[in-house]
């Protein structure tokens, strides 16, 4: 008996399919999964500050870009359009005149990674110093949460404190060293980007 193995391309066939199919069976069911990030800055000066006025004259512009990019979702705001009055972190202030967060929803890792490393970000990112101070913590954490899901304030500090506490892991990562959405039944391992 001959078996033709041959298939198109993508296209799975005989043994192969078969036992796909029987993995297929086996596997529990999966949700789907959102990717959550916040980051956080520990302002040098009050938000209505002069030495401030640039950095708040960008968010509308920045933030348009964001809300237009492939794989964005959601991002926390205020009717105000914006995160700048949201009290979080205040934990975390050390000093600073305050700390502002920016909270978002993507569908992945690589449409986040897209948009933070995109040219209009990363021009707004050199300017960071300006605005606020250096910090030596994580002050970025992503994490997924169940479509739909949308995360609190509260729920972000519980990222940034895990983060700091043990490093990227499942429940707590960066985009450089970032895990795979759940997947029931299989084991979470770290994927580190080269870029």
């Amino acid at each position: 008996m001959t078996t033709d193995y041959g298939t198109r391309r993508g296209e799975v066939c005989g043994p192969i399919k078969n036992l796909a199919k029987s993995a297929a069976k086996a596997r529990l069911p999966r949700m789907p999964f959102e990717l959550a990030q916040i980051n956080i800055g520990r302002l040098v000066a009050p938000i209505d500050d002069a030495q401030i006025a640039d950095f708040v004259a960008l968010l509308d512009p920045i933030n348009a870009i964001a809300d237009a990019a492939p794989g964005f979702i959601w991002r926390l705001q205020t009717i105000e359009g914006n995160a700048t009055t949201v009290q979080a972190f205040e934990w975390d202030a050390e000093g600073s005149a305050g700390v502002i967060v920016n909270m978002s929803v993507w569908t992945d890792v690589e449409h986040l990674a897209a948009f933070v490393f995109g040219d209009m970000h990363r021009e707004v990112m050199r300017r960071r110093r300006e605005w606020f101070h250096r910090m030596s913590e994580a002050y970025t954490t992503c994490w997924w949460v169940p479509a739909g899901h949308r995360p609190t304030a509260a729920d972000a500090e519980d990222r940034i404190r895990n983060l700091r506490a043990h490093g990227p892991n499942p429940d707590a990562f960066t985009i450089r060293d970032n895990y795979p959405a759940p997947d029931l039944g299989v084991r979470a391992e770290a994927v580190t980007s080269t870029g």
